[in-house]
């Protein structure tokens, strides 16, 4: 019993996308800029691969200080600005069009101190050595320079020799990138992450962005990767007074994130409002009295705990339970089969017509999984409570100097008296 969203384009498409993630955000705190909200969820999932809807891939930053809608949505790549050696300043920070190179490799000097070790025989071989530890890293940076990556990122360290000898050729440098902004960082402008820089192609292993900056959000400094040429991540930055405010905002962002990515995978839908668990509850009893013994006791009390649904949704936006409860069983008596508590009327309405829609596969898992809870429970016969642990030699304590006169007998117990 559901619906199929039959769209005849695009636009109509996106139109039911907007009212999918507005419905998810209409109980909570962000309500008042759902608009917003909703297009900033929507845009971000239709940025991901369609065959895939990786949602991990949308980043999510938060940012103290400003307001909600000063949130935004990089169409990309956006982290924070990591941290830095001497020589970083000097760096440009801008590019347009440049090559982006991704490593998971360690272009620090100490490196090569900690990874190898050498016996020297006579004092005047140390300078060898020496020279051959900056040779090892020179290398590394001219294989990198070669490329003509104008974006180094590292999952690891870049030291400061990396950092002033990019910034004397114009590279931007940045290490201790988190894995999964890397990740991002891959998605969206292509190439891939090396772990070795002997045998770097710049056509297979290196990316490409329309424009790199970094910018300044409150008080916090980005490096954004933007007007990429098929990207499949994005990155939200959500804005708030208070960390509390903010966790909040976040939260609800994901819950529409995630009721449009089931609404593009699986286009049924079903009317919210416990709309569907009252006809479900409604067919529960009419098939139940065709039924005798038992079975028809269970059926009845899994169409009874339907109806908590409804209830408790009248009952948090402070209406009467029972009155709504009994309009809808007579309305869904009557064939309204998508009537539901409507908030905005305080009353009973098409939920279907009112856009309170859910996708059809969320109420399915839910259904599922809240009767193999309740096969659990009932497959329980007992509990019981484990007693504290008591300390190891349990019984009474001995008396005191007990264990004196047991090593002055030679260990064979009390003395005889």
């Amino acid at each position: 019993m559901s619906r199929t969203c039959r769209v005849a384009n695009s636009r109509e498409f996106y139109g039911l996308l907007l009212k999918c993630a507005g419905t998810a955000m209409s109980s909570k705190l962000i309500v008042s800029q759902r608009p917003f909200f909703a297009q900033m969820a929507v845009d971000a999932i239709l940025s991901l691969d369609r065959e895939d809807l990786n949602h991990k891939l949308i980043g999510i930053k938060k940012v103290p200080g400003g307001a909600m809608q000063d949130s935004m949505l990089i169409r990309g790549v956006a982290f924070k600005k990591t941290f830095s050696y001497a020589g970083f300043e000097q760096q440009p920070k801008k590019f347009v069009h440049p090559k982006v190179l991704c490593l998971n490799v360690e272009l620090e000097l100490k490196a090569e101190k900690d990874n190898a070790e050498v016996r020297v025989q006579q004092v005047s071989e140390y300078q060898a050595i020496v020279d051959a530890e900056w040779s090892i890293i020179y290398r590394k940076l001219e294989a990198i320079v070669q490329t003509g990556a104008k974006v180094v990122l590292s999952k690891l360290p870049i030291g400061d020799l990396a950092t002033q000898y990019f910034a004397d050729r114009d590279i931007f440098c940045a290490g201790r990138v988190p894995a999964d902004d890397l990740q991002r960082v891959v998605q969206a402008v292509g190439g891939s992450i090396q772990s070795t820089v002997s045998d770097l192609d710049p056509a297979r292993h290196l990316g490409t962005c329309g424009l790199f900056e970094e910018c300044q959000v409150g008080g916090e400094r980005f490096n954004l990767l933007t007007e990429c040429e098929g990207a499949k991540s994005a990155t939200v930055i959500l804005r708030g007074g208070a960390e509390q405010m903010m966790a909040e905002i976040e939260r609800s962002f994901h819950d529409a994130i995630m009721i449009v990515k089931r609404a593009i995978q699986n286009h049924d839908v079903v009317a919210g409002g416990g709309a569907i668990e009252m006809e479900l509850s409604k067919m529960l009893r009419a098939h139940a009295r065709t039924i005798q013994g038992k079975q028809q006791m269970i059926l009845s009390a899994y169409a009874k705990a339907l109806e908590i649904v409804p209830r408790q949704l009248a009952d948090n936006a402070g209406f009467d339970a029972t009155d709504l409860l009994n309009q809808l069983r007579m309305q869904h008596a009557n064939g309204h089969v998508w009537d539901g508590i409507d908030i905005a009327s305080e009353g009973v309405s098409n939920n279907m017509e009112q856009f309170v829609w859910e996708p059809a596969l969320i109420k399915i898992n839910a259904l599922s999984s809240s009767a193999e809870a309740a096969r659990l429970i009932l497959s329980i016969d007992e509990t019981i409570r484990a007693q504290p642990n008591e300390p190891a030699g349990g019984g009474p304590p001995m008396p005191p100097g007990t264990a004196q006169r047991a090593l002055r007998s030679g260990g064979r117990g009390l003395p005889r008296r």
